[in-house]
């Protein structure tokens, strides 16, 4: 097809398929090597996650802004445009740029797609490769790439030599393509871990930090492990926004306040903390430590427990899969125990909806109405939550609205002053709210 303009360069992009049948970064190679290698010569940090690894992708980067470098991002998925996905000091990449670049790597890939018996690229791999040429033509010091899905096998691992590489959770998602036990889902994420590269890990039960400290040590990698190399905890019941303590490195108790919301972000902050240190180190530069503050500060993740409105609380939290919402419940047990909340739901088919749903219920001060809303693309859709409402107990009766605009508005009009309104299920979803509610 011919890509003339950003609908065109979108067009594109959206209509290669998602999978492969088989794992391999050979095609993602081979795709590389065609247009130059545009990865080499360039600085990165590697991030992978269950959870997580968004908000950790922010705050390294506003951290590393702090210190005077210039840094490009590649996060997934966006909230607002697609171009949030490519970016440089948290500027996405423009729609003139980002048709240049699809046209550039559109030719690579309809040759592929003539040469290889299983067909040339897929989306995110083209995705990537739109990154690394965008990257290479502008004056970047380091770029934080984040993990699409696991880490060996995930385009990005094309890489060879990070400055750090980071695994912030290790739960269950993906199983499809990951494994079924924590320990095959962590030897997935462990495969970012390159010889003689530096790995930080946040909080990971006993299965997983086994696997990611074999591979550690088989490729002499330095490892910097959660409550070993450091540690971070929130200081005294703060509402949201959590006021941090963290010893790791050069700093010893060094207290932060953070600008993202929930007290699953103080694990998340620690783990950027030492990415950040390690990278500075790693590049031979001077911390400086008072721009961190400011910089955390600062930071700002949309759709991650963001606040879009005072009275009442409104919340847009994409906790898409179950250790994301068992994270968004203890946040709701901690913060929010002593208010009525009213959850509205939408979650998609592929994810474990039934098991998201019963943990949001076992809240006593919730009332939940499920919704549905467009997947992000034909085969990815909303799951039919209200088919299992029946089998969930719930303190209070689960609501069912198909019609998520009509029944955030029944909720609106329905709440106090004093009450919280919570949306979540989904990141697609979130977005969809987010578009209602802030353009």
């Amino acid at each position: 097809m011919q890509i003339k303009n950003y609908e065109d360069a979108l067009k594109f992009i959206h209509g290669r398929p998602r999978f492969k049948k088989r794992p391999t970064l050979e095609r993602m190679k081979l795709f590389l090597r065609r247009l130059g290698n545009p990865e080499k010569g360039q600085q990165f940090i590697h991030i992978t996650g269950t959870n997580g690894k968004g908000s950790v992708v922010a705050m390294t980067r506003e951290m590393l802004m702090g210190q005077g470098l210039t840094v490009g991002s590649f996060t997934s998925p966006y909230i607002t445009r697609f171009n949030e996905r490519i970016a440089i000091d948290g500027q996405p990449i423009s729609d003139e740029a980002l048709v240049k670049y699809t046209q550039r790597v559109a030719q690579v890939v309809v040759d592929l797609d003539a040469e290889l018996p299983e067909g040339g690229p897929t989306e995110f791999e083209i995705n990537t490769a739109i990154m690394f040429c965008y990257f290479a033509d502008q004056p970047v010091d380091v770029v934080i790439l984040e993990v699409g899905i696991g880490g060996l096998y995930d385009s990005t691992n094309i890489i060879e030599a990070p400055l750090v590489s980071a695994i912030v959770t290790v739960g269950y998602d993906h199983m499809k393509y990951l494994g079924n036990t924590l320990a095959e889902i962590a030897q997935q994420k462990a495969g970012i871990i390159k010889k003689n590269c530096p790995v930080v890990t946040g909080p990971l039960e006993k299965s997983a930090q086994e696997e990611i400290a074999a591979v550690a040590e088989e490729q002499h990698s330095y490892w910097y492990a959660w409550q070993r190399d450091y540690e971070a905890h929130q200081i005294g019941h703060q509402l949201l926004y959590p006021l941090i303590s963290y010893s790791g490195g050069n700093l010893h108790r060094e207290r932060f306040q953070l600008s993202l919301a929930g007290n699953y972000q103080v694990e998340n902050a620690g783990v950027a903390l030492t990415i950040v240190q390690v990278a500075m180190r790693q590049l031979n530069l001077p911390l400086l430590i008072g721009t961190l503050r400011q910089s955390l500060q600062h930071t700002n993740w949309p759709g991650r427990m963001e606040l879009v409105n005072e009275e009442p609380l409104v919340i847009l939290d994409g906790a898409h899969n179950l250790p994301g919402v068992q994270a968004l419940v203890k946040t709701c047990r901690d913060d929010f125990a002593d208010r009525e909340i009213y959850l509205l739901v939408a979650i998609l088919a592929d994810k474990q909806y039934d098991l998201m749903l019963g943990e949001l219920a076992s809240l006593p001060n919730v009332h939940i109405t499920v919704t549905a809303f467009n997947g992000p693309y034909s085969g990815r859709s909303s799951a039919n939550l209200n088919s299992i409402i029946n089998d969930i107990p719930s303190h209070h009766p689960i609501q069912v609205d198909e019609n998520w605009q009509r029944a955030l508005a029944k909720i609106s009009g329905e709440v106090s002053a004093d009450d919280v309104i919570l949306i979540t299920g989904s990141l697609y979803f979130i977005s969809d709210v987010r578009h209602l509610m802030l353009d």
